[in-house]
């Protein structure tokens, strides 16, 4: 009887257990692939890899975070995924003097450098890559029909 107890209660520590995970696959994926976590935001409702490497990753819908920069997240957020880069990047954007450009690669030739490289199509900019290493939490956008936040009025557009 004990035997038995003590075989029921370890398969519900290893249930709870694999459910309480701090990351999710999407975040275990860019690790494997020599990326860090937080590249993606916590909230990713699913994601697709393709076999020839084209990654989709399907957000609750466009959100802003803030690493050095705030970033802007699509709904949808599509690249070509390799080992230690995602290239071709749609969906996301980074401020930049109170401009919005587009994020076209992000690569980490070295880990151990500590770098990152975001390419951000005037400029490659070269951030922590600690910053990067937790899913960050990422705030809706809040965006009225014409692009305007509702709570902010003209101040949001820059």
């Amino acid at each position: 009887m004990t035997f038995l107890l003590y075989c029921s209660l370890s398969l519900l520590f290893l249930s709870l257990e694999s459910s309480v995970s701090l990351s999710s696959p999407i975040h275990d994926l860019l690790r494997s692939k020599g990326l860090p976590a937080g590249l993606v935001p916590k909230d990713v409702k699913s994601y697709t890899l393709s076999d020839e490497g084209q990654l989709e990753v399907i957000l609750d819908g466009p959100c802003l975070t803030k690493f050095e920069n705030r970033l802007f997240y699509d709904s949808v957020l599509r690249a070509n995924l390799s080992y230690g880069s995602l290239n071709g990047v749609v969906g996301l954007s980074q401020e930049e003097l109170f401009l919005w450009l587009p994020v076209k690669d992000i690569i980490v030739d070295d880990p151990r450098s500590g770098v990152i490289l975001f390419d951000i199509v005037v400029a490659h900019k070269q951030l922590s890559l600690s910053l990067f290493e937790d899913p960050p939490d990422c705030k809706p956008t809040g965006a009225s029909k014409n692009g305007v936040r509702k709570e902010r009025g003209f101040e949001a557009l820059r």
